[in-house]
């Protein structure tokens, strides 16, 4: 049986990749978007299977219109940036800590049975030790990872106080096909991916030797819809990565392997707010969840470097 489903931010790079998955199993799918990073070609090819909706999380009159009759919302909405939160620290907060309040308050009201809140890693700050685990105290070390943990606070919040289920899952540095690789504080690996198709050396800020748990998005997508349904799962928190640590260099020379040459770098200073190492324990998501984690790091990073190769001439 189909649902009605919203999703908010969701013509950015995660938000649209779960719109897919939604329209392709049948459910009645509408985004919320402002689209201040959110593309409108992300929704391109399912156009006409789903309703787009212009307008802010901080609209409370728009969130109670959009959620009315809503079975489910997937919060992805957000302004997802350490450096653009260092630059502008309240806009962070307003999208990210208000918004997602906003969001959980008109879901109160419209009697929205889950919630299930896009969180980030950047919780967890420099930990005393690796892997994270999602009972390790939060040391965020930026205004971007601070309105994201406010985020999750308010979710726990409203599943014991006012009833409203609520998953929060922490995503680690998720990549892979049509993420911008333009956009002024984009992700690593797109903006790795066409420095070296363009034979630009690629930008890496510090020695390159700082690790991440990169993720694919079929695996965040896939976590996303475990996390709908999942019983056991309301005001939890959940790490959702692969377990494994890869460094920069690492990536790089990956890409040069499978492009057939070396990839320069050219080394900037490390930015502040940035984290040395990122590492995560998934067994508590693969308990709770069902979460597998289908698609490991070099398989993801395959295909995502053969879809930029494949439209680099239309981006």
């Amino acid at each position: 049986m189909s649902k009605k489903i919203v999703i908010t931010g969701g013509a950015g790079f995660i938000g649209s990749a779960l719109a897919r998955a939604l329209v392709a199993r049948g459910d009645e799918v509408s985004v919320l978007d402002n689209f201040s990073s959110g593309k409108r070609e992300n929704l391109q090819d399912v156009t006409g299977a789903l309703a787009v909706v212009e307008g802010d999380i901080l609209d409370a009159a728009l969130l109670d219109r959009v959620f009315t009759g809503a079975d489910l919302v997937f919060h992805q909405a957000a302004i997802p940036s350490v450096p653009r939160s260092l630059a502008a620290p309240l806009a962070s907060h307003n999208a990210n800590a208000t918004g997602t309040l906003n969001v959980l308050e008109a879901a109160r009201r419209c009697q929205v049975r889950r919630v299930v809140y896009a969180g980030s890693s950047s919780a967890y700050g420099e930990p005393p030790s690796l892997p994270v685990v999602e009972s390790m105290a939060p040391m965020p070390l930026s205004p971007y990872a601070v309105s994201k943990l406010a985020g999750e606070h308010y979710c726990r919040v409203y599943a014991r106080v006012f009833g409203v289920q609520a998953v929060i899952l922490r995503y680690f540095n998720v990549f892979g096909p049509r993420q911008d690789p333009n956009a002024q504080y984009a992700a690593v690996i797109p903006r790795f991916i066409t420095a070296a198709l363009d034979d630009r050396p690629a930008t890496v800020y510090g020695d390159g030797e700082q690790s991440r748990d990169f993720c694919f998005i079929d695996n965040v997508v896939q976590a996303n819809l475990r996390a709908a349904d999942a019983d056991g799962a309301s005001g939890k928190v959940f790490n959702i990565a692969c377990g494994t640590g890869t460094s920069l260099n690492r990536v790089l020379a990956l890409l040069g392997e499978a492009l057939g040459c070396p990839i320069t770098a050219r080394h900037e200073p490390a930015r502040a707010g940035d984290v040395r190492h990122s590492l995560a324990d998934i067994s508590q998501a693969k308990t709770v969840l069902g979460y597998t984690a289908p698609v490991d790091f070099s398989t993801g990073l395959a295909r995502t470097l053969a879809w930029f190769r494949e439209h680099r001439s239309t981006r």
